[in-house]
C-alpha cells in the first residue's frame, strides 16, 4: 500500500473517530435523560418513529462506524498477524459493509414510519 493510501487511511480513521466521540456522547446523554424521565422502550419508540433528524443521527453514526472499525481492525491484524496484502482489504472491506447493511437496517427497523411494535 502507497504512503497516499496509508496517510488517507489515517485521516478517515481520525476523522472517524472525532465524530464517534460526539454520536456517543449525544447518544449516552439521550439515554440518560430517557432512563431518568421513566420512558419505556415503547414510549422511546413512539418517539422515534418517522423522526427523520433522529434517523440522519444514527445513520451517520453508523457511517463512521462501519468507515473506522475496518482501518482499526486492519491495523491490529496487519501488526498481530502479518496479515497484509489484497486478502486483508478485501476482508476488511467486508467488514466495513457488513457494519453498513446491519447499522442501516437497525435505523431504519427504529424509525421506520408506520413500523409497529410486535
Amino acid at each position: 500500500m502507497n504512503a497516499r493510501t496509508q496517510a488517507w487511511l489515517w485521516f478517515l480513521q481520525r476523522a472517524s473517530a472525532a465524530m464517534l466521540g460526539f454520536f456517543v456522547l449525544v447518544h449516552l446523554a439521550t439515554m440518560i435523560y430517557a432512563v431518568r424521565s421513566g420512558l419505556s422502550a415503547g414510549e422511546i419508540l413512539a418517539r422515534t418513529r418517522g423522526n427523520i433528524p433522529w434517523m440522519l443521527f444514527y445513520a451517520v453514526f453508523v457511517a463512521s462506524v462501519a468507515v473506522h472499525v475496518p482501518i482499526g481492525l486492519r491495523n491490529i491484524l496487519a501488526e498481530t498477524f502479518a496479515w497484509r496484502g489484497r486478502s486483508l482489504e478485501v476482508a476488511m472491506l467486508g467488514v466495513g459493509v457488513f457494519f453498513l447493511l446491519f447499522g442501516l437496517r437497525a435505523v431504519w427497523a427504529v424509525y421506520a414510519p408506520g413500523a409497529g411494535l410486535p
